[in-house]
């Protein structure tokens, strides 16, 4: 038994200097709907293709990037990274591939948030 209980949702928290023109980068390169801007607060929430699973945005003049790596499951890493760099989508460096588990590439938004997408190797997912 938990100490307490979470429900079925994760917000996954980045900065941004400008939540708005994120959110429309967000949908046009990995098609995530807004859900909604809190402009009083600073504050926006996108819908990632996951159930439960919203991106939060927070603005600041100097975000600090790199404080959270989400890892999107994907099932042809290699055409999706094809297409990423298609659209100027920054990589850092090669597809690491773990023969047999998995293959991992780490990209990153235009405020030089990581974020990695993972195809599953074993032939179980």
């Amino acid at each position: 038994m938990s100490l307490i209980s979470l429900q079925n949702t994760i917000t996954i928290a980045l900065s941004v200097k400008d939540r708005h023109a994120s959110a429309d980068w967000y949908k046009s390169i990995l098609g995530f709907e807004t859900l909604y801007h809190a402009d009083e607060a600073g504050w926006s929430e996108i819908q990632t293709n996951t159930p439960g699973v919203t991106i939060g945005m927070g603005e600041h003049t100097k975000p600090a990037p790199g404080n959270c790596v989400p890892v999107f499951g994907i099932g042809d890493l290699d055409t999706a990274r094809q297409k990423l760099e298609q659209a100027n989508v920054k990589f850092d460096g090669e597809t690491d591939v773990v023969d047999g588990m998995v293959k991992t590439a780490t990209f990153y938004d235009p405020d030089g948030n990581a974020m990695m997408l993972a195809e599953d190797l074993t032939g179980t997912g």
